[in-house]
């Protein structure tokens, strides 16, 4: 895939072909606008492609309406991007820079044709994932988030962000940036706030974000799909990729972000085909625009609370209170870490403690120590990732060695790191802060020492807890909680449960080996026993 570039001239390096332009004209109409016309606005629906015949297409901003991009668009080029393909909304302007003629194609008959032409689908894919990124890197999108610095609740959007892929500006509460946002949408007041295309989205939660960035997936009533994939892990992705591909009606409902616990891992150095390592997030996303290639839908932030079984069908209540209909259900939830038993410490999430070391953290550890909980693969990624911008990173270790739970190749890099100390037998026992965590009191186990660091954040990725709550009852659980599956355990093939149509995948698979490889490959493999319940 390309990686993204300096402006939309360059991202678009190879041409649509002859016959890729003739195909589009067969579906698409044809369309023209006058010098100065709007072509969408943020909020819009991201419903078609336009292929330009004439003229040029510039991005405005949607109050000054001066360019923001350099580059702009001339004929052989198509506007779009990523969320074209879920029709999501736009996050820019774009308007008419001389008069143009467009050829265009709706989203469905866009996504009929990539399937038919895989060339073609290429090319549109190389474009939309490099100006997505290019969104990203430069920040170019109308959605601005004002005091991620210092609030919690602005903490959770941009997280949420961030990790679905989501361009959007981080502004410092105090800063001149702040006050000019505020005075171009006349908000009151001098707090944290959220705004979109120059409106303010009042009370935000991420469930609230996505509504307005249309990427509320919102099922028909009385549609029945023929799986429903709970979890947006690396296995669940991988099941929704291979789902599109077979021909099944396939949606993922994930309920934080696409990506699961391996898209908060900062860099993947053992997975193949991948030799210089790959972010966790940057993996699964590249997953989830395949999936989303072959038709397969997504929705998120959609929690699946309960599961019911009548007329040979599923029925799973979901967190929006609208119920998804499905002839058969793959449990792809993975883990979640584990709140350790620290004082203070829910008062401290989110402002101090995080469960996950990404970009957006990093941020807050810039020229302090970092402490990092745990000994598996994530704290060691973690600590190596966060070692670039602390000042010094303390890796806290329960046990005396690494060598039973993490890779050899990344415990030897933590031990040779003078920029990271590693803590054998060692816990926290106290927060310290007032509203912001400022300091860390650590306990060693072996001689009952005490040490306090500052420092403004604490990683903590220790313990895998299932998600399986809302599965009790309908499938056999074992001692922990994770999933019961195979023949031996009541079903008719290695990833069923107990119950008949019922799969699992991945981290919530009891005796699965926990890494992203086996469960791609376990989401991979699944659907051939998903497509053999379907059609018994």
């Amino acid at each position: 895939m390309e990686s993204f570039a300096n402006d939309l001239s360059q991202m678009q390096r190879t041409p649509l072909h002859a016959d890729h332009v003739e195909a589009l004209r067969e579906v698409g109409t044809i369309r023209t606008y006058g010098a100065g016309d709007t072509i969408i606005r943020p909020g819009d629906p991201l419903e078609e492609l336009l292929y330009i015949e004439s003229g040029e297409i510039e991005v405005v901003h949607p109050i000054t309406l001066e360019r923001t991009i350099a580059a702009t668009m001339g004929p052989s080029q198509f506007t779009g991007e990523i969320g074209t393909l879920s029709g999501a909304v736009s996050m820019i302007q774009m308007r008419a820079c001389e008069a143009s003629t467009v050829i265009v194609v709706q989203n469905a008959d866009l996504i009929k044709l990539m399937s038919r032409i895989p060339e073609m689908s290429d090319i549109i894919l190389t474009v939309f994932a490099a100006r997505r990124r290019g969104n990203i890197e430069h920040g170019q999108t109308e959605l601005k988030l004002i005091g991620a610095d210092v609030d919690k609740d602005i903490q959770k959007i941009a997280v949420f962000a961030q990790r679905n892929r989501i361009a959007a500006q981080l502004i410092d509460l105090d800063s001149a940036e702040a006050d000019a946002e505020r005075t171009s949408c006349d908000l009151q007041g001098c707090g944290p706030a959220v705004i979109f295309g120059g409106e303010v989205i009042y009370d935000p939660t991420p469930e609230k974000l996505a509504r307005t960035l249309g990427l509320e997936l919102v099922i028909p009533n009385g549609e029945v799909v023929d799986v429903l994939i709970v979890g947006g892990g690396p296995a669940g992705v991988a099941a929704g990729v291979y789902a599109g591909a077979e021909g099944l009606s396939a949606v993922v409902a994930e309920d934080i972000a696409i990506g699961g616990q391996a898209g908060a891992s900062s860099r993947i150095e053992n997975y193949m085909g991948f030799p210089t390592g790959i972010s966790g997030g940057d993996l699964v996303w590249r997953g989830e625009v395949q999936a989303m290639k072959f038709g397969t839908r997504f929705a998120m932030p959609l929690r699946i609370e309960a599961v019911a079984y009548r007329d040979d069908r599923f029925y799973a209540t979901c967190s929006n209170g609208r119920e998804l209909c499905a002839r058969s259900i793959v449990v792809a939830t993975g883990v979640q870490y584990r709140k350790l038993p620290i004082p203070r410490l829910e008062e401290f999430e989110g402002v101090g403690v995080y469960y996950a070391a990404t970009e957006m953290e990093a941020r807050f550890c810039r020229n302090s120590d970092a402490i990092v909980v745990g000994g598996g693969n994530s704290a060691g990624q973690a600590a190596m990732f966060l070692s670039r911008t602390a000042a010094h990173v303390h890796l806290l270790v329960r046990s005396g060695s690494l060598a039973a739970s993490m890779s050899d190749y990344l415990s030897s890099r933590l031990e040779a790191d003078p920029r990271i100390t590693i803590h054998y037998q060692a816990e926290i026992s106290d927060l310290h802060g007032d509203g912001k965590l400022s300091a860390v009191t650590v306990k060693n186990k072996a001689d009952s020492t005490h040490h306090r660091y500052d420092s403004r954040t604490v990683f903590i990725m220790a313990g895998a807890a299932p998600n399986t709550d809302w599965l009790a009852g309908h499938a056999a659980l074992d001692d922990k909680g994770f999933v019961l599956t195979g023949t031996e355990n009541g079903g008719r093939s290695p990833f069923e449960t107990s119950t008949h149509g019922i799969f699992a995948v991945g981290d919530v698979r009891s005796g699965s080996v926990k890494r992203v490889a086996s469960s791609v490959g376990e989401g991979s493999v699944v659907m051939s026993e998903v497509w053999n319940h379907l059609n018994s």
